[in-house]
């Protein structure tokens, strides 16, 4: 069943509609809304949250347009309000055992030890950018949204799309070059 049949199946009360996009979207709007708020609790919050309103606003949807980008950017624009909210940003180390729940496991135990590195320290470097910018992050390369869905997700103009998403590319180079250089000498 495809993503519009499933909106049809909530519009006429059916349930099992929810359940099937649940299915499949809810672990990926985790991961993302995680990777803006490094809070577990709070990213499965924003994201049955996000859930609830579609719901609750399913009669609204045109149905012209892809469910998926209008879901997500629901859960980014959603995980953007909480972090803006609590201004609570959450250490890495803190949250050590929530971040290996959410990142996949490399095959073999050395590769596995060389991607969990280099996920902790892509994780350490998004953690030092603004809600704004990991959420364009996440939305471009997480979630491969285009730079328009992104727009309308942002509710920004492009060229603030744009700015968002070079300024985060130049900080994380930054952020990742500069922890490559300390790890060599």
């Amino acid at each position: 069943m495809d993503d519009l049949q499933a909106v049809r199946r909530i519009k006429d009360g059916d349930l099992g509609g929810l359940e099937i996009l649940m299915e499949r979207y809810q672990v990926r709007a985790v991961r993302a809304a995680f990777l803006i708020l490094h809070d577990e609790s709070a990213a499965q919050d924003v994201v049955q949250e996000a859930f609830i309103r579609i719901c609750q606003r399913i009669h609204q949807f045109d149905e012209s347009r892809a469910f998926e980008p209008y879901f997500f950017g629901s859960v980014i624009h959603a995980s953007l309000n909480t972090a803006r909210g609590n201004h609570k940003f959450v250490s890495l180390d803190e949250k050590s055992e929530e971040i290996e729940h959410l990142l996949d496991r490399a095959v073999s135990v050395e590769s596995q030890v060389e991607f969990s590195q280099l996920q902790y320290e892509i994780l350490a470097a998004l953690s030092e950018l603004s809600p704004r910018q990991r959420a364009a992050i996440v939305q471009r390369y997480y979630l491969e949204m285009s730079e328009r869905e992104m727009t309308l997700a942002l509710d920004a103009a492009p060229g603030t799309v744009k700015w968002l998403l070079n300024a985060a590319r130049e900080r994380l180079s930054r952020l990742l070059g500069r922890k490559g250089e300390s790890n060599d000498g």
